[in-house]
Parts: structure tokens; sequence; C-alpha cells
């Protein structure tokens, strides 16, 4: 009976790790009616309820999560087997899972998965931006990328990117209306784009350093946003000062869209890390990805050295 199951048992393993029949439906190429059909008679056959069904969620009882928990494993070790065969053949397969914040997918995973699906083509990589903490086992993603000091320490960090400047910038429109800050407390007179922290529910508070004094600041505004391009956007827009990356706001600011304000109190920000449990066997296309980051954080961290020095040196 079991061996005759395994399609059952799959569908099911999907549905419960989905909490949907759509999403389960769709990664399975299979009918959504057809998927409840399956489990409706693996709960018939097993005789208990599996699933908890509502017009707008599923989610596993009692039964279903212990059975979840017995055979996501042995699925998953199955799977790593079967991609492990595939580096055998010189081609690497499977997929991945990322979950990631906005501005480190666009500078740092983008170009590693660029260049990783064109020597392999067979590998898929899915990343989602968020800027809540993720928990990677629960949520079935192979990997997240955070901030360094944000990640959890019960998991194996590798850093992928150099530490990186923050800026204060606003649109020339905006500071005909208001005179520039001179420094973080003239920014209560000003207004602000600011950034809602989706776990904790608040809004960021911009850090700030000069010498050994430091504070944080939350300059009060009419906008919130999600994303730093819409940030960047807003801001582009005349509607207040904006705190990014540096990297983002460049060119606006050397095209005179933008500018900057309060250079020498602005702070650099803990580089990106690439985290995943420690317990987890790698698959070969998560462990082809990790080299690349490396390779690519290495080169990172020599062109932002030499910057930085270029920097330091002594103007003619």
């Amino acid at each position: 009976m079991v061996l005759d199951g395994v399609n059952d048992l799959i569908a099911f393993l999907t549905v419960a790790r989905e909490r949907s029949f759509t999403k389960a439906a769709a990664q399975m190429g299979v009918s959504q009616p057809a998927l409840s059909r399956t489990l409706r008679k693996l709960e018939a056959r097993l005789g208990v309820q599996l699933l908890t069904r509502s017009t707008r969620s599923v989610a596993p009882t009692d039964a279903g999560e212990r059975l979840l928990e017995s055979l996501g494993p042995h699925f998953d070790g199955i799977e790593a087997g079967l991609a492990e065969l595939s580096e055998l053949s010189g081609k690497p397969a499977g997929s991945l899972r990322i979950t990631s914040l906005e501005h480190a997918s666009a500078t740092l995973l983008t170009p590693a998965v660029c260049g990783l699906m064109q020597d392999y083509p067979q590998i898929s990589v899915e990343i989602s931006d968020d800027y809540a903490m993720v928990d990677i086992v629960a949520e079935r993603f192979d990997a997240g990328v955070r901030w360094g000091e944000s990640v959890a320490k019960d998991m194996i960090s590798v850093r992928i990117g150099p530490d990186f400047p923050m800026a204060v910038v606003g649109s020339p429109a905006y500071f005909e209306r208001r005179p520039k800050p001179l420094t973080p407390h003239d920014l209560v007179a000003h207004t602000g784009i600011n950034l809602r922290l989706p776990t904790s529910g608040g809004l960021w508070s911009w850090p700030f350093r000069k010498g050994k004094r430091e504070l944080k600041v939350r300059p009060e505004g009419q906008v919130v946003g999600n994303s730093v391009a819409l940030i960047l956007d807003f801001a582009l827009g005349g509607i207040g000062l904006a705190h990014l990356p540096e990297d983002v706001v460049a060119e606006s600011v050397a095209e005179g869209k933008l500018v900057r304000v309060l250079e020498d109190w602005c702070t650099t920000v803990t580089g990106y890390h690439l985290y995943y449990p420690s317990r987890r066997q790698l698959k070969p296309a998560f462990r082809l990805l990790l080299e690349r980051l490396r390779d690519q954080a290495a080169q990172t961290g020599m062109a932002h050295t030499e910057r930085v020095n270029a920097a330091r040196k002594p103007r003619p």
C-alpha cells in the first residue's frame, strides 16, 4: 500500500508545505480538483484527516503535521540524492528558493544567478524579496540573504558582499522649499520618506555617526514605503528626504536629480550574508551558487578596497 501511494504522499507533502491547493497543483502540473480528490482518497485510506480546509487556507491537522515531520526529511533526501546524480552526468540540475532583500537581490544575487543559469540551464532559481525575517526551514527556502547582524546564530553564515555606505538625499525641488540639514538633529524640521519594518511593524530609524557620536533619527513624513525602488521614486518626486544605500542614489546624484546631505554623518551598513541551516544537506545547485557568490564577493571586496584607497590618496 505504501509503494502504491507514493504519488499520493508527494501530493500531501506539496499541499501541506505550500498551504494551498492552487499553488500545489500548479507546482505538480495537475488540476486543483484532481489534487483535491487525491488527498481525500489518501485520507480515506489512512482513516485520518490530514488537512483542514477553508475557503481561504489549508493547514495540516495534528495527524498531518506528524506525517509531514516524519516523511518530509525522507523525500528531501531522495530529492537530494537524485540531484547528486546530475553532477555525474556533468549537467547539474535542480531548483533553489532564496529569500532576500531587494537591494541584495539587485546587486549580488542577480549577477551570480544569471551566470549560473547560463552555464547550467537545468538549474532554476526562485528569489523572494522580503524585509521580514523569514524562517527558511519552515518556509522551505534553501537559503536567505540578510544584513550580517540580523542572521540567526544557529545558521551557517557566509559573507557575500562588503559593508556599504548609506546616503541621505533629496531633490533640488525639495531643497527649494527647505534648507539643507547640517546635522541629524535638523531632520526634525524635514519630511522623511520612511521604511516600514514588517517584523516589528515600526518605522526604521536612520542611524548616524560622526567620530564617537552615534544617534538614530526618524523624520516624520507623509509617505512610508516597503522597497528601495519605491522610496527612491518618492525622493526623485520631491516628496522628502530618503535614507538609501549610496550605490542606489549615485547615478541620480551625479545627474543632479538628487542632492546629497549629511555626508559626514552617514554610516555604513554591515555587508550582506547568505545563511542556511547547518543540518541541511546542500544541493549541488546550491553549492555551485555558493561558489559563485564567494568568488563574486572576493572580486567585489578587491574593487571596494581599491575605491577606498583611491579616495584616501591625497589629491595633487
